[in-house]
């Protein structure tokens, strides 16, 4: 969707010309909140965040996915207006709730889309459930190394926000995921600063931040060669601007899996579907539908 530099800015520009239903669905367990748009006949999408989010990352995806697609974007266990549970959240946890979900909504084989944390569960739930998985979107990808400044940056940035949610501090988060001052749009601030300041998040940071920890995220991680198990057609793309640790994950990944494309998208940080959904959503419409 073309913009004049001088528009105004929020996730409507996007969403409200959609039809689309949010909603809260039981999902082995956990209540789980969700955005559905598409013909529920259509190939299902499942839509996948990283850590700490929400469904609304995919704000710019959802309307044209759903012209083709039965799309399903959910916050996962833990994160965002999602059920916030008194246990760790590690990659099983996440798995067995999005298998929850296609069963809540028939969706017997879908392809995913996976942002980060989301994408490091997307190709686990590719390996754990291939018969459910039809195509895979990964973008900044997790879940290949662990590198222990960057996990201890996160849990910093992530504890310090919800210990002190005021604006400057959650704006400072969106720094290091878009590139461009003018995509780090209020709506999403304001999302995260709301949920930073429900009290299950955080009576729960820390199980969100378990992967953060290094003998969790070691026993967590794919080997080099589960990632070259990944069968199904894979689109994996790398944001230019995002931090080496996920950019040089693309990459090896895009090397490992047997299947695979690489989207280099050089302008972006670690949100490319968000921060330039102009380049992604053509990119991923002709994988999806390919």
């Amino acid at each position: 969707m073309a913009e004049r530099a001088d528009e105004y800015r929020s996730i409507w520009t996007w969403l409200r010309e959609l039809e689309f239903r949010q909603g809260w669905c039981d999902a082995g367990g956990i209540r789980t909140r969700f955005a559905e748009a598409g013909d529920p006949a259509a190939p299902g999408v499942l839509l996948l965040h990283g850590t700490g989010g929400h469904w609304e990352t995919f704000a710019p995806n959802l309307g044209p996915l759903a012209e083709h697609f039965h799309c399903v974007a959910v916050d996962m266990v833990g994160n965002g207006f999602s059920e916030k549970p008194d246990y760790d959240y590690e990659i099983p946890v996440y798995v067995r709730q999005l298998l929850a979900v296609l069963d809540h909504f028939g969706m017997d084989r879908t392809s995913v889309v996976g942002m980060s944390l989301g994408a490091w569960v997307a190709a686990r739930l590719a390996l754990d459930a291939p018969e459910r998985v039809e195509k895979v979107v990964l973008m900044s990808p997790a879940g290949l190394v662990a590198t222990a400044s960057n996990m201890a940056r996160i849990r910093a940035e992530r504890t310090r926000a919800v210990n002190d949610p005021d604006w400057d501090s959650i704006k400072a988060m969106f720094d290091h995921l878009i590139a461009d001052e003018r995509n780090r749009i209020p709506d999403v601030i304001a999302l995260r600063q709301a949920i930073y300041r429900l009290a299950d998040t955080r009576e729960t940071i820390d199980h969100l931040l378990i992967l953060q920890d290094p003998d969790a995220r070691e026993r967590n991680l794919l080997s080099a060669e589960e990632w070259s198990s990944i069968k199904q057609p894979t689109l994996v793309v790398a944001s230019g601007k995002d931090y080496s640790e996920y950019s040089n994950t693309a990459r090896r990944v895009a090397a490992l899996l047997p299947n695979s494309q690489l989207l280099e998208m050089p302008d972006v940080k670690h949100w490319p579907h968000f921060e330039d959904p102009d380049v992604f959503n053509p990119a991923a419409l002709k994988f999806l539908r390919g």
